[in-house]
């Protein structure tokens, strides 16, 4: 079944701008029969290229991976309880909506307080009623804070701070059903990407789209996870591209950073992925505070064949 849904979310370094550059890499089989018969993301974030892939292609069944647990948990509330997401957000839009610039900002700062102090009484592996007021606020956060970011800081709390938007769309009704039609025939993750290994058999294309190894000392913006992902980690997904492109049938795509943007002489990925196909394209750097860096940059594409 293909859907129109799109991300739910804003969401740094998601691969709208991509899309083409992605779909056009895509075994010449998988794109005249229209039909993936199994998908795997083993970092879903915003899933920009699944919402796509759902419209254009016939998927069979996917498999979405974070570690990210409130991206997965409001992932999972999506697929379940998208109605009761609906009122709850309606209702959450309205009161911010009404509200003046000053007394939004400190309508944000509250909630903001309460989804932090959430986190200490939530149990994420197992379902109760406080997840579907979690993805309210990780939506309205999300959707409200500065330039879309997700950020933690040490002590595992969101802090990104108000953004002063006119009118925000806080829910976006159509979409959110969207969504959940889309993830029928859909398994939701929140673990390492190596826990995907086992569902990779026949016919079955994998997109790994991992926090990007930042570019420079300082271009690191943002934090995903309590955890990062370092270069040791950017090794170990190395390694596990290298085994799954032996599995027969098994096709796989990997967007990543490109640090010979600043350092001519970086080989980090043309080392690590010395047997592959690397394609460099064109990207705008979208999230800087300073407007002077903003521009067009090299990405990196690598496909298994």
């Amino acid at each position: 079944m293909r859907t129109d849904a799109k991300p739910f979310l804003k969401w740094a370094g998601g691969k709208s701008q991509l899309i083409n550059e992605l779909d056009n890499r895509l075994p010449a089989e998988l794109k005249n029969k229209k039909t993936i018969e199994r998908y795997i993301e083993p970092f879903v974030g915003g899933g920009a290229f699944f919402f796509y892939l759902k419209s254009k292609y016939n998927i069979g069944f996917s498999y979405l991976f974070d570690t990210n647990q409130d991206l997965i948990l409001t992932y999972k509330i999506i697929q379940k309880k998208p109605y009761e997401l609906i009122k709850k957000l309606n209702g959450i839009s309205k009161r911010y909506l009404r509200k003046d610039i000053e007394n939004r900002e400190a309508y944000y700062y509250r909630l903001r307080k309460r989804y932090n102090n959430q986190k200490k009484k939530i149990n994420y592996t197992s379902y109760s009623d406080i997840w579907l007021k979690r993805a309210a606020y990780f939506i309205f956060l999300n959707k409200t804070c500065f330039n879309g970011l997700h950020r933690l800081n040490k002590n595992s709390e969101f802090n990104v701070p108000f953004g002063k938007y006119k009118n925000p769309k806080i829910l976006d009704k159509n979409n959110i059903l969207n969504v959940h039609r889309t993830l029928k025939n859909t398994a939701l993750y929140c673990n390492d990407f190596s826990k995907s290994t086992k569902f990779v058999k026949n016919e079955t294309l994998i997109y790994c789209d991992p926090p990007y190894r930042p570019l420079n000392n300082t271009s690191s913006f943002t934090n995903f996870t309590e955890n990062g992902f370092c270069d040791e980690d950017q090794k170990r997904l190395a390694s596990y591209y290298k085994d799954m492109s032996k599995k027969e049938g098994a096709y796989l795509i990997l967007s990543n950073s490109d640090p010979q943007n600043h350092n001519p002489s970086d080989s980090f990925f043309e080392k690590l992925y010395s047997d592959f196909i690397i394609d460099k394209v064109d990207a705008n750097r979208i999230i800087n505070c300073d407007a002077k860096k903003r521009g067009t940059i090299k990405e990196l594409i690598i496909t298994s064949c």
